[in-house]
């Protein structure tokens, strides 16, 4: 299984950015797809995922301001992240985790990561 997360960047405070995952070697309807981040200095948080029916969960940090998406044929997962804030900046990770019931929320229940995308949002 390889996750390959892409898309970030440096943007100014109020502006957008796509993150893009791509998932290979893996039954991709099988797999919960969520987004984590991890700030210098601070432990990984959960940000966003998807089922492979589209049900979407969002930390509160980010609701409202992120659309978490999926290509199920493309075996692609997108983050839209609109209005940034400085503190949004992290280093931005892909995860898969087999569709099973528990925590979707926690690092730990993911099976698998990307090598992560850094945001860096500026004032």
């Amino acid at each position: 299984v390889q996750l390959q997360a892409s898309g970030g960047g440096s943007v100014q405070a109020g502006g957008s950015l796509r993150l893009s995952c791509a998932a290979y070697g893996l039954t991709f309807s099988n797999y919960v797809m969520g987004w984590f981040r991890q700030a210098p200095g601070k432990e990984r948080e959960f940000v966003a995922a998807i089922t492979w029916g589209g049900r979407t969960y969002y930390a509160d940090s980010v609701k409202g301001r992120s659309t978490i998406s999926r290509d199920n044929h493309q075996k692609m997962v997108y983050l839209q992240m609109n209005s940034l804030k400085p503190e949004d900046t992290a280093v931005y990770y892909c995860a898969a985790r087999y569709y099973r019931g528990g925590d979707i929320y926690t690092s730990s229940s993911y099976d698998n990561w990307g090598q992560g995308t850094l945001v860096t949002v500026s004032r």
